[in-house]
């Protein structure tokens, strides 16, 4: 008798469309990240982040190490993230597109603090990808409503 091997509870999503950046904005819904953690390659065109990500809908609070990355990227620019302060810890919020001349716009994180990161993109063009394991979280994130 042979046993399955466990299922992957890893995340993995395409965003093409402004359709599917709704449903990756939920999955990065607060979401933790470190400055540092933001990478953008001008050459490459191509912008990362790697985050804690808290998973929604798990029995247990939990979070698990993610990578955002945005390809077909013309600019980037950054309100209320100092680049030199790369310990700092910033909490996403929700990602949303301003769309442009078609098919391309802005895809702009937006964090707590009044903080946002803008991208202007020739398209929609991103990857979320879980990859580690996750790990027990302390709590649950909270909103004021």
């Amino acid at each position: 008798m042979s046993e399955e091997p466990p299922k992957s509870k890893a995340l993995k999503l395409l965003a093409e469309d402004a359709e599917d950046l709704e449903v990756v904005s939920a999955a990065l819904q607060d979401a933790v990240l470190k400055i540092g953690d933001i990478a953008w390659e001008a050459k490459a065109r191509r912008l990362t982040l790697t985050l804690n990500r808290y998973r929604w809908g798990a029995a247990e609070p939990e979070r698990v190490r993610a990578a955002v990355q945005v390809g077909s990227v013309l600019g980037v620019r950054a309100r209320r993230l100092r680049r030199t302060a790369r310990e700092a810890v910033v909490e996403l919020l929700t990602l949303a597109f301003e769309a442009g001349e078609a098919p391309g716009g802005r895809l702009v994180f937006r964090f707590a603090g009044d903080a946002d990161l803008a991208v202007d993109v020739e398209c929609i063009d991103l990857v979320l990808a879980d990859i580690s394991d996750p790990w027990a979280a302390k709590s649950e994130p909270r909103h004021e409503g």
